[in-house]
C-alpha cells in the first residue's frame, strides 16, 4: 500500500511539473487529444499501462 501512495504521488509531482514548466504545450496537447479516436487512446493507455507494469514487476523482483 505504501508504494502505491508513493506511486500517486509521483504521478502527481510529474503532472504538476509539465504543467508548471509548460502551460501552453500542454493546452494544446489537451486540445488535440479531442482530434484522436477513443480506440485509439484506449490501446495506447493499455500499452502504456503494460509497459508501466512490467517497469514495476522488473525492479520489484
Amino acid at each position: 500500500m505504501n508504494e502505491l501512495i508513493i506511486a500517486v504521488g509521483l504521478f502527481l509531482f510529474i503532472e504538476g511539473i509539465l504543467y508548471a514548466l509548460f502551460p501552453s504545450k500542454m493546452k494544446n496537447m489537451l486540445k488535440k487529444i479531442d482530434t484522436i479516436k477513443s480506440n485509439q487512446l484506449r490501446t495506447t493507455g493499455f500499452i502504456f499501462a503494460l509497459i508501466g507494469f512490467f517497469i514495476v514487476w522488473s525492479f520489484k523482483s
